[in-house]
């Protein structure tokens, strides 16, 4: 047993955690980290088109400046734009039932102004209405409303920021959605991992598990945002399990003969893909769900482990070390057809196919640094986005054009960060803790279809 774990260990970074004494499982809960209430950082390298100006003014009513504050806060992050400073606004006094005076949001620069309402209800909700206005054009671009409790108004600003997103770039949102990751705490010889969950932006963080067991790949249903999966290592034993986040039920999909590892869900959520070190060999399984009926897909000597579906579930992408250096193959949902697919020199691991079913995200390891990067599907058109000391565990946003991983750097801690597909916007994610292993969720709720301006003074299509 000894062998393949050593192996598996070069393998995978991530499963160094194996080694870690029973004694970092059983330490004491530290103190949850307070949030950062520090200004959002973006970095933007490299030559590109400068971001949207646009103007968000802090909302009328109940939470209304904290709501504007989440909407600048996401859409800086995305990169695709720069909200201006509300201080240099020239108009105030801005309601829902009259458009803006254009000329004076000219003259600052602002190439979109938002603005709204928060109103009570009778029945104690809220309803938190907005208007998106083109000054240039002198046009309504979107206006919505939606109505929710008072408690929920920063999950309603994440959703005022993918309407803006959707409207502004064609392309879907991603800050309604949440992540689930591993939490560290302690030292190195005593650390302490737990299950947390938290908001895209890491804001409203919940500690799923104890910190009596080891915690590894986390990953949600992409069919169901409420629905995970992890690893948990005991004393003596390795479980998968499935949470449910509505209910609080967790159930083990059962006791296997050897480790079990790097379990995720198939697109439609029928199906789960993980790997099991038996015999000294790892290989591939996929679990049929609802029957619990196991089938090997792999069965070559070298480790085969990291599945991930393909969004139609025809295929998974694996990384094996069957040609003497960790590389990414691609097999057909039944196992057959194996073929490497990556090119480059270098270790490749955690294999991630995009939500939109283009591209494969991966982490690779050379020249002393470890990577971030995409590639096409056959393996072709290879890019790295991001490179450091060390990062890896890449995790697509819902909308297939960014990326969630883990980074350290020298002597420093492991940090969540985000990349886009451009690799030229690189920003340090919300939550303030240590975190690693990261999975971006699918958004909560499906956005609107149509977010034409509508009535006599939308902008035309």
């Amino acid at each position: 047993m000894r062998e393949p774990l050593m192996r598996l260990n070069r393998l995978l970074a991530s499963v160094a955690v194996l080694a870690m004494t029973v004694s970092a499982a059983t330490a004491q809960t530290p103190p949850v980290p307070p949030q950062s209430t520090d200004p959002v950082e973006v970095e933007i390298d490299q030559g590109v088109l400068r971001p949207m100006q646009i103007a968000v003014v802090n909302f009328n009513g109940e939470n209304g400046a904290d709501l504007g504050g989440v909407i600048r806060a996401d859409l800086r992050r995305s990169g695709y734009f720069e909200p201006l400073d509300p201080a240099g606004f020239v108009e105030t006094g801005l309601t829902l039932a009259n458009a803006p005076n254009f000329p004076q949001w000219t003259s600052i620069g602002a190439q979109a102004v938002l603005y709204g309402a928060v109103t009570r209800r009778p029945d104690g909700r809220n309803d938190f209405g907005f208007r998106l206005y083109d000054p240039y054009r002198q046009c309504q671009l979107a206006s919505y409303q939606f109505t929710a409790t008072p408690e929920q108004w920063r999950r309603i600003g994440h959703k005022i920021a993918d309407l803006i997103y959707q409207r502004m770039t064609g392309e879907s949102g991603l800050f309604d959605s949440r992540v689930v990751f591993v939490s560290e705490s302690g030292t190195q010889l005593n650390r302490l991992s737990r299950l947390a969950i938290s908001d895209q932006d890491g804001f409203n963080p919940v500690y799923l598990t104890q910190g009596d067991e080891v915690i590894m790949s986390p990953r949600f249903s992409l069919n169901d945002p409420n629905e995970i999966t992890y690893v948990a290592l005991g004393r003596d034993y390795s479980r998968i399990y499935l949470f449910n986040l509505s209910t609080g039920r967790r159930e083990s999909l059962g006791e296997f003969d050897g480790q079990v590892l790097a379990p995720r869900f198939s697109n439609d959520g029928s199906k789960m893909a993980f790997s099991i070190i038996r015999g000294g060999n790892t290989d591939v399984y996929v679990m049929d769900l609802s029957s619990r009926q196991l089938r090997r897909l792999t069965t070559d000597p070298g480790i085969d482990t990291s599945p991930s579906f393909s969004p139609d579930n025809s295929q998974i992408v694996f990384t094996s070390d069957r040609s003497g250096s960790a590389r990414l193959y691609t097999m057909r949902a039944d196992g057959t057809g194996q073929r490497p697919i990556s090119r480059g020199g270098g270790i490749y691991t955690a294999p991630n196919w995009s939500p939109r079913g283009d591209l494969i995200a991966f982490t690779k390891q050379g020249g002393g640094r470890f990577s971030t990067g995409v590639m096409n599907t056959d393996g072709s058109g290879e890019r790295i986005l991001s490179s450091s000391y060390f990062e890896e565990g890449p995790s697509w946003a819902p909308n297939g054009r960014y990326i969630m991983f883990a980074r350290q750097s020298p002597g420093g801690d492991t940090r969540l960060w985000t990349v886009d597909l451009s690799g030229r916007v690189v920003s340090q994610a919300g939550y303030a803790g240590r975190g690693t292993d990261p999975a971006w969720s699918p958004l909560l709720d499906e956005q609107p279809a149509n977010l034409g301006g509508g009535g006599p003074d939308g902008c035309p299509t």
